[in-house]
């Protein structure tokens, strides 16, 4: 808690996902194209912190089986975090979203209400 409320560095949460979880309330879907994509998958790849194109995961560092934590670039902190990473690289990919969206909710309502 004291590091979210200073700074900390940069982890990336990577966890399994499939079609099932498009189904689940609070997911939102969104169409883009393929250029877009790109953007996006571009923005999330520069994200981690990588040696010679490769990412290691941070050693016994997960939640479970199928779920790893990799370093990141940058810092977080209470103020900037996984939501507006997320909001950002949403941007990326030319949705359109709030300039702060410290939390879920407001990531949330950004989205639907500019897209």
């Amino acid at each position: 808690m004291l590091r979210a409320l200073t700074v900390d560095r940069s982890v990336m949460h990577v966890d399994v996902a499939g079609e099932a979880l498009a189904s689940q309330s609070g997911v939102a879907a969104f169409d883009i194209d393929e250029r877009r994509f790109s953007k996006l998958i571009a923005f999330v790849a520069g994200s981690f912190v990588s040696e010679a194109g490769a990412v290691a995961a941070i050693p016994g560092a997960g939640y479970g089986a199928y779920d790893r934590f990799f370093e990141a670039k940058g810092f977080f902190n209470a103020l900037v975090g996984c939501n507006t990473w997320t909001a950002a690289a949403l941007r990326e990919a030319g949705l359109r979203s709030g300039a702060w969206t410290p939390l879920p909710q407001s990531l949330r309502l950004s989205l639907k209400l500019y897209n």
